[in-house]
């Protein structure tokens, strides 16, 4: 099916120092090669989604809802400020996850998104904070740094580290991530190009570990379109937006309802990366949408005040939003995802 890639690295995951991914997460059933979750997500999961860790909106309530309605929840490290309050954020979320459900199941996983980026300067002191408390999951972002991955793994965790091409997944893997996730065109915040079957074919070419598809996904049909693509789940964040979990603007949410994939914008302007955005949230900042100037991206800086009122001020979003029709408590909306996820392995008469 695919060549296997050796990655020398100290795996969470029970398998020896010098482990391949294949051997890993692939199994044989009716003699077809078939993906495996992670250890940490199997048998928890009641869509193969996570939901993306949103910046300023996600925070503990938001990240319980969607832990405990069956999918793995995300909030960024820095969403908790002052950075004393993140030590607070997971023994609250950790004490709601060690309860289960109504009807008795276990809640699904959480997970920790860390920005990489030498401007976090929170860095080193969130991260041993992650590791004290045992995050099951550490998703990083803009940047892939190995002494990262090993404090993670040194208590089990598993990193996720989101990509935008091959030769950015090339990377985190060889410096010891243990899964990706493919952001392709369309997806909310910060954004690839590509499109997504190309990204996703061009990674299963040499990596068959775990690989979360991000791009413009807010449907059930979605999910499922994006294991047949090679994924082993979705990551859905603007969805979430419209949630009544959500600590966003009203005015956000509203936007997110009445928005349609035209309405999309991307630009680099506001923190030195490119990434899509609400075009009426720019125009409300006196800005043209169709004529924002280049920023330099050699000044971004993701410590500083001035980025988190970027994104107050100028709301990020996917071009997914046009199958968001109301708010609704984030329990309405994973049902809904899972009946069209549902509804759409019956159209394909899948079991």
């Amino acid at each position: 099916m695919t060549t296997t890639r050796t990655i020398a690295q100290t795996s969470p995951l029970g398998v020896n120092e010098t482990a391949s991914y294949r051997s890993s997460y692939v199994y044989v059933k009716d003699g077809i090669e078939e993906m495996a979750l992670p250890p940490v997500l199997q048998g928890r999961l009641r869509l193969p989604l996570i939901g993306a860790p949103l910046f300023i909106i996600s925070h503990p309530a938001l990240v319980i809802a969607q832990a405990r309605a069956g999918i793995v929840g995300a909030f960024p490290a820095l969403n908790a400020r002052p950075a004393e309050q993140l030590d607070d954020w997971l023994t609250e979320i950790a004490e709601a996850l060690d309860k289960p459900t109504a009807d008795g199941r276990r809640p699904a996983p959480f997970a920790v998104n860390q920005i990489v980026h030498r401007s976090n300067k929170r860095l080193e002191t969130d991260l041993a904070v992650c590791v004290r408390h045992k995050v099951p999951i550490v998703i990083t972002s803009l940047g892939a740094v190995e002494e990262v991955n090993q404090a993670v793994h040194s208590y089990g965790g598993i990193v996720l580290h989101d990509v935008i091409n091959d030769r950015f997944a090339h990377k985190a893997i060889e410096k010891g991530a243990d899964g990706l996730i493919a952001v392709a065109a369309g997806a909310g915040g910060h954004a690839g190009t590509l499109s997504p079957f190309a990204l996703l074919a061009e990674i299963r070419r040499w990596f068959d570990g775990p690989l979360f598809l991000s791009g413009a996904i807010a449907t059930g049909a979605g999910v499922l379109a994006a294991e047949a693509a090679g994924a082993d789940g979705a990551y859905i964040g603007s969805a979430f937006i419209a949630t009544e979990e959500a600590r966003a603007d009203e005015r956000y949410k509203a936007a997110i309802v009445s928005g349609r994939a035209q309405d999309i914008v991307y630009s680099n302007l506001f923190t030195g990366i490119h990434g899509n955005y609400l075009r009426a949230s720019i125009e409300a900042a006196g800005l043209d949408p169709d004529q924002l100037p280049e920023s330099d991206p050699s000044k971004m800086d993701f410590g500083a005040d001035k980025s988190t009122k970027a994104w107050r001020d100028i709301w990020g979003a996917g071009q997914g939003i046009g199958s968001v029709d109301a708010v609704t408590p984030v329990s309405a909306l994973i049902d809904r995802l899972a009946g069209e996820y549902a509804d759409a392995r019956r159209r394909l008469s899948l079991p």
